[in-house]
């Protein structure tokens, strides 16, 4: 599920030069076993905020590019949904289950701290907010961190709160209705956006199919939603209404989108297109509805920001609410435009950035 194209050691600043990235960081500490990467992607509207995922990537060559894009996407993400904030995303390579212990994050802490706030970190795949309290132990550049230590928690709920505004809104374009009671949608990644989703789902009365990487946790998932489980791949074949791809990126390709039977695409999961002009337009021609990911994936980025400048949950839930709005206008701007959703909300977010560039140009 991760983006497989592979990256030529001696084309590593062409991928950075192509993605118009400021910064990127590598991180090592032989003690820890510590590897992690550091993408500054746009600074234009405020520091870099991004959180860390920690996975077992096969090459040092995927772990670079899924860092470009992904700290890519946080750039458009904090400028469609208004925030004053840049683009940064971090990965830690390895096994999360083997390789993370305290002294790790911490270490991987003291890099972030190095930067002196151009970049702020928060939790991400395979990292909790017990991991940020460790992380925070080295820098104050951290977000995402427990409500006992005066942060915003878990932003888990809010990214999932957004996805399903997203969801109701292209349901609303795609069957003329945003109700998704009846439903079938197939919600790929029972991690823990993925679950919240699938609470929203079932309080609907949705019909609901499950998978996940760890079989055991789709099941579970499948046991506690009334779901039917299956195969990883096998997701792409089913007869549903609705795919929300909640797990990584590049599951909509050439392989996956001829099987779909969706009429929607609404999920969780960042860079779900895996080459974006080749198979945005491709959805547009199947008649597919596709919910911008990095629109309405927000909630988590807009929680966490909630916590930067001092705002209340109920104040992050009530900006959250909007993606609904957000996403009618999107899926309009592109049907009149003759262009696909992504393209429309990724022209959207830089006519922000550029904009508020040209009220900085001056010192």
């Amino acid at each position: 599920m991760i983006e497989t194209q592979i990256i030529a050691p001696e084309s590593i600043f062409g991928q950075i030069a192509e993605h118009q990235h400021e910064q990127v960081v590598y991180c090592h500490d032989h003690e820890t076993g510590l590897k992690a990467i550091i993408g500054i992607h746009n600074t234009v509207l405020g520091p870099a905020l991004g959180g860390t995922r920690m996975w077992h990537y096969a090459s040092d060559a995927e772990a670079l590019n899924d860092v470009l894009r992904l700290s890519r996407g946080m750039t458009y993400k904090a400028a469609i949904s208004g925030l004053n904030l840049g683009g940064g995303k971090a990965v830690i390579i390895g096994d999360a289950k083997t390789l993370k212990t305290e002294a790790l994050l911490r270490k991987f802490g003291r890099f972030v701290q190095n930067l002196n706030g151009k970049y702020i970190t928060a939790e991400d795949v395979n990292m909790t907010t017990k991991d940020m309290e460790y992380i925070r132990m080295e820098t104050k550049h951290v977000a995402g961190l427990p409500e006992s230590m005066g942060g915003s928690g878990d932003p888990s709920p809010v990214t999932a709160y957004g996805v399903y505004m997203g969801m109701k809104a292209a349901a609303k374009k795609a069957f003329g209705s945003e109700s998704l009671a009846g439903k079938r949608i197939g919600v790929q990644g029972t991690g823990h956006v993925g679950t919240y989703l699938l609470e929203h789902l079932q309080k609907e009365g949705a019909k609901l199919i499950v998978t996940d990487y760890y079989e055991d946790r789709a099941l579970d998932a499948a046991n506690r939603f009334g779901a039917t489980a299956v195969g990883l791949d096998d997701i792409y074949d089913q007869e549903m209404d609705i795919y929300s791809p909640c797990a990584l990126g590049a599951t909509l390709n050439d392989d996956t989108i001829p099987r779909l039977k969706a009429r929607v695409v609404a999920g969780c999961a960042n860079n779900q297109l895996k080459v974006e002009n080749q198979h945005g337009p491709e959805l547009v021609r199947r008649g597919i509805v596709y919910a911008p990911d990095f629109l309405i994936n927000a909630g988590g980025l807009i929680n966490v920001y909630s916590e930067v400048t001092g705002a209340s949950r109920q104040g992050a839930l009530t900006q959250t609410e909007k993606i609904y709005d957000f996403t009618l206008q999107v899926l309009a701007k592109a049907e009149e435009e003759g262009t696909h959703p992504q393209a429309a909300a990724i022209r959207q977010a830089k006519e922000r950035i550029a904009s508020v560039g040209r009220v900085k140009s001056t010192y």
